[in-house]
């Protein structure tokens, strides 16, 4: 059984470089004999070990052969899990005594590091966190090892979900550091922005870069507005971001639980589906949990029909998502596409029509169109500043942080780092020569000006407006009087209507566009085409129809390509 062509990578369990001085990355790429990990999908490799091809170990240690090859190229971890080997093996005999927990029996995976995770530390990419392991394991971990599956590593993230400071790039931490984007991972070379960001984004504060380059079969996500959808949109994989509450949110480092949700991210929407039943399950402690009945078995896959898009009927929500319109008491034009995503997006929609859906084309949000300006989602801004500055704008997420967060350090009990949100702006303040707050900590230093009891109302008013804009008078209201089956967003757009509503999306890959920033990349530099893909959204407890459509979709087109820079 010793097909691994890993001798070169013996002992390699932490994140060493591996040097390729006179020869190509390309021809060193760390591949195993017999079976190679490279796209495989979770039913490849599932295939694999039940031929005896391969085993859960050596699927491991590949993954393991991977990450440290591509790690001065993506940084794609903050942590390994040096035991899962062992774990690995343990699957391998129950598969021999004919046991197979399910789907995901020995298959390797990864999940963000604001999920907790007894056997690695949980640091959210924060400082005052590193090195730091919680006393309990987040119910969706128990719920992933339990289904089989070898937690492996903890992603790269944006530190804290990106609710330390405003214009902190994607995927950067005090602890962390800079993720890279596989389809070019290189630094951004422009003055003022050349700290070592990536020059191609990553997306919002999950990470998809391992998943895109497989370093593992899948991984886990958050979110909270866009941190799933926007990374896999970005790193051209799949992204289910669920209903909030399928997925338990106990053990989680929050923003706020009012949007808060998990979700998996994958390269097909098969594998993205496995993922998402492994996870769901009631949860006493988080008892939105009990909102959406899972299907039998909690078996997604039921719902992979190629035929899923036949007579669905698809709403295209023109205004502002694809067309420029003046908001109410605005004079500029807002929202729409550039020239190649409105191209692109054609492309989509023609796909939908020859698969036999229904385009409702337009079927714009209420809310969006509303010609009452405390009545239209889009002038519903996200309040980042302090409370002086709080107009048109909901003060959901720096309200609930401050709860959420306290609630989330209570949990961890006399072990927690840090005992409130005070504490921890005080440790980032007194380590900022140490790298704490590079990039400030103004968001959170909002959170903390909140007054759980005198801002309560507020808090509470700007969170029955929020839901009303973009549930009742949106999305719902959208589907219902177009009789809809699903919304189609550009890209990971819908993020933000969606998430206040607490509603379910899947985003798919579909098309590379140019990445063409402003201010613009120095002449010469040749920047690579960043992808671009296609959001489904539904209401409350529709992730099976969305499911359906979007694997359909995804069969239909077939459109992800594999980054070059990691073979």
């Amino acid at each position: 059984m010793k097909r691994l062509l890993l001798l070169m990578f013996a002992g390699t369990l932490a994140l060493a470089d591996v040097s390729t001085r006179a020869q190509s990355r390309d021809q060193f790429a760390p591949h195993l004999i017999g079976f190679d990990v490279a796209e495989a999908t979770i039913y490849d490799m599932q295939g694999a070990m039940q031929r005896g091809r391969v085993t859960s170990k050596e699927l491991v240690l590949q993954s393991f052969a991977r990450i440290a090859f591509y790690k001065t190229t993506l940084n794609p971890v903050i942590s390994l899990y040096k035991g899962a080997i062992d774990e690995a093996e343990q699957r391998d005999v129950e598969r021999a005594r004919g046991i197979v927990r399910g789907p995901l029996h020995g298959i390797p995976v990864a999940v963000k590091d604001n999920i907790n995770t007894t056997f690695m530390p949980t640091t959210g990419g924060a400082l005052a966190f590193a090195g730091y392991t919680p006393p309990y394991d987040a119910p969706l971990v128990a719920n992933l090892r339990n289904a089989g599956a070898v937690i492996i590593a903890k992603t790269v993230m944006t530190e804290l979900a990106n609710w330390v400071t405003n214009g902190m790039p994607g995927n950067y931490s005090a602890v962390g550091g800079y993720g890279m984007n596989p389809y070019d991972p290189r630094r951004d070379p422009r003055p003022g922005t050349d700290d070592g960001r990536p020059v191609m984004g990553v997306g919002g504060s999950s990470s998809g870069i391992g998943t895109a380059a497989s370093l593992w079969a899948a991984n886990v996500g958050t979110e909270t507005s866009g941190s799933i959808l926007s990374p896999a949109n970005a790193n051209m994989i799949v992204g289910i971001k669920p209903t909030v509450g399928r997925i338990s949110r106990y053990g989680i480092i929050p923003i706020t639980a009012d949007q808060d949700t998990a979700g998996p991210m994958a390269r097909t929407v098969t594998d993205a589906a496995i993922m998402l039943g492994a996870m769901e399950g009631a949860d006493p402690n988080d008892p939105a949990t009990t909102n959406c009945t899972p299907p039998p078995g909690r078996d997604y896959q039921q719902f992979l029909r190629l035929t899923g898009l036949r007579g669905k009927r698809i709403g295209i929500p023109r205004a502002f998502y694809y067309d420029t319109i003046v908001l109410p008491g605005n004079t500029g034009a807002s929202g729409g596409l550039n020239t190649a995503q409105a191209a692109l997006m054609n492309e989509v929609i023609a796909v939908l029509k020859a698969q036999g859906a229904v385009v409702v084309d337009p079927a714009d949000i209420p809310s969006v169109v509303d010609r009452a300006r405390d009545n239209n989602n889009a002038i519903q801004g996200t309040c980042a500043g302090f409370k002086a500055t709080d107009v048109d704008c909901s003060t959901v997420f720096k309200y609930g942080f401050k709860r959420d967060f306290a609630a989330y350090i209570a949990s961890l009990g006399a072990s927690a780092p840090v005992k409130s949100l005070t504490e921890l702006r005080t440790f980032n303040t007194a380590n900022a020569a140490n790298g704490a707050i590079k990039y400030a900590q103004v968001l959170l230093d909002t959170s903390d000006e909140m007054n759980l009891t005198t801002d309560l109302a507020r808090y509470q008013r700007d969170r029955a407006k929020d839901i009303h804009l973009a549930d009742a008078h949106g999305i719902r209201e959208a589907m219902r009087v177009n009789n809809l089956d699903a919304l189609l967003f550009p890209g990971s757009s819908s993020a933000g209507i969606a998430a206040r509503a607490g509603f379910p999306t899947v985003g798919v890959p579909f098309g590379f566009i140019p990445n063409a920033p402003t201010p613009a990349l120095p002449s010469g530099f040749n920047a690579k085409d960043q992808p671009y893909g296609v959001g489904f959204t539904g209401v409350d407890c529709s992730e099976p129809a969305l499911i359906e459509i979007a694997y359909a979709f995804e069969q239909a087109t077939k459109k992800r390509v594999p980054p070059s820079a990691t073979p």
